[in-house]
């Protein structure tokens, strides 16, 4: 059906707001419980995105999905493993998922989010979801405390009111209602920053390790490398640190990558027989969450509800799973006729509990903490911090590695300050948008 039509004005049991992994799940469960479900995105697929690189877990999501064999069958670059690359240019030896877990769900992707969203949010509609392309989404609609709907901008301007007994938001960093309801808590320890591009015919390992996740620490210990290989021989080379350090007095995106770069043999050494494809991407990393995943008629999945960091590639895999779990809580609901706050975001506290998990080894990394001296001290828990870096976080077994790990901190330390203690107030003096170059879609 052309996306110009005029819309039906009955009440759909649900409306996404976004087409992006977390909204497109979302619509795709819903609909294959049989439920009308309609989901607008604003721009037209394909189109660019960050967050290349999958983790074991989202095998679970694709599996449930029916997407396990469309993934196998892609050109995605399969992924075995994440190798670690100190300061000091010591190269960890790579974790290797299937040595912890000898399950095909070991094996991952390397996506481009281009192809890899299209792929999905057409999955979704072969769910039954109705998608709307080059529509946006100008507000929700409510009845006092409860969302009822949403206003519409159809591609030829003109407005249009839908209806609906509940709304998701899956509209990424702009997070509308969590923007409107003031939500927001930023993470009161991750405030950084990236700067990327793309190079083809870079470095490449073979085998095994063709598609092998590097997180390279930068030559002054701030910030980290990511060097991830993509189809078609490209790489995805991106510097990630505190975000004054990145872009307060050092002058534009390409000088500071290339003195980043410079300073960091093990990633010099890899990029030097390439050719840069793009140019500089930038963009702010700043981790944030809702104080609340759910209200009445409405719940925030994906970005629209938290961002945490891309070191240890958790952002498509907490996409997916708040977009599983928010489908399963609206299907529920919709059959028991409760579509209240607490039905709706029943799953948000054991969902940020997981989040919690991943938060912390993303400190502990920041903070210069050694893995490699913890598994030696403690090798009977290098399967669980394995565990916890293929997005196994959403269970307690792997709680058991918080107390040695504190056992080797220096006089003083403490653990990291809990995410909710940190700042509810805009920060405009950090905040940027992310910056595209023209003309860049992968």
């Amino acid at each position: 059906m052309p996306d110009t039509l005029p819309l039906p004005q009955t009440e759909l049991d649900a409306v996404v707001i976004g087409g992006g992994p977390a909204g497109a799940t979302a619509a795709a469960l819903i609909a294959k419980q049989g439920r009308r479900v309609r989901l607008f995105e604003r721009d037209r697929f394909p189109r660019f995105h960050i967050g290349e690189s999958l983790i074991p877990e989202t095998y679970w999501v694709f599996k449930r999905l029916g997407m396990l064999e469309k993934m196998k069958a892609s050109r995605f670059v399969h992924k075995h493993s994440v190798q670690f690359v100190a300061t000091s240019g010591k190269e960890s030896a790579p974790f290797y998922f299937w040595d912890n877990k000898p399950h095909e769900s070991s094996q991952t992707w390397q996506v481009v989010r281009s192809e890899f969203d299209k792929l999905i949010l057409d999955h979704a509609r072969e769910c039954g979801a109705d998608v709307r392309e080059g529509v946006r989404v100008r507000e929700v609609l409510f009845e006092g405390s409860r969302a009822v709907g949403v206003k519409i901008q159809l591609p030829d301007g003109s407005l249009e009111e839908v209806r609906a007994k509940v709304v998701v938001d899956a509209s990424g960093q702009s997070a509308m209602l969590q923007t409107k309801f003031k939500l927001r808590i930023w993470d009161p320890v991750l405030r950084k920053g990236a700067i990327w591009t793309y190079f083809e015919g870079a470095h490449r390992e073979t085998g095994r390790d063709e598609g092998a996740t590097m997180v390279i620490q930068t030559a002054d210990g701030q910030g980290w490398f990511w060097y991830i290989p993509l189809h078609d021989n490209r790489v995805s080379v991106g510097v990630v640190g505190p975000f004054d350090h990145l872009f307060k007095g050092r002058g534009g995106h390409e000088k500071v990558f290339n003195e980043e770069v410079e300073r960091c043999v093990a990633v010099k050494r890899r990029v030097a027989g390439g050719r840069r494809m793009t140019g500089y991407f930038a963009t702010k990393d700043f981790s944030y969450r809702a104080r609340q995943v759910a209200g009445d008629g409405w719940v925030l999945v994906g970005d629209a509800s938290g961002f945490l960091d891309p070191l240890y590639s958790s952002g498509v895999l907490l996409a997916l799973k708040s977009g599983e779990l928010a489908a399963d809580a609206i299907v529920e609901g919709l059959a028991k006729g409760d579509t209240s706050a607490a039905q709706l975001g029943h799953w948000g506290p054991d969902f940020n509990r997981g989040i919690d998990r991943m938060r912390r080894l993303v400190c502990e990394f920041y903070d210069q903490f050694s893995f490699g001296k913890f598994v030696q001290k403690f090798p009977h828990l290098n399967g669980t911090i394995t565990d916890l870096l293929v997005g196994e976080i959403f269970t307690d077994k792997v709680d058991k590695v918080w107390a040695p790990m504190e056992s080797m901190y220096p006089p003083g330390k403490a653990p990291p300050p809990a995410w909710d203690t940190g700042s509810t107030d805009a920060l405009p003096d950090k905040a940027i948008d992310i910056v595209v170059p023209e003309g860049a879609l992968l």
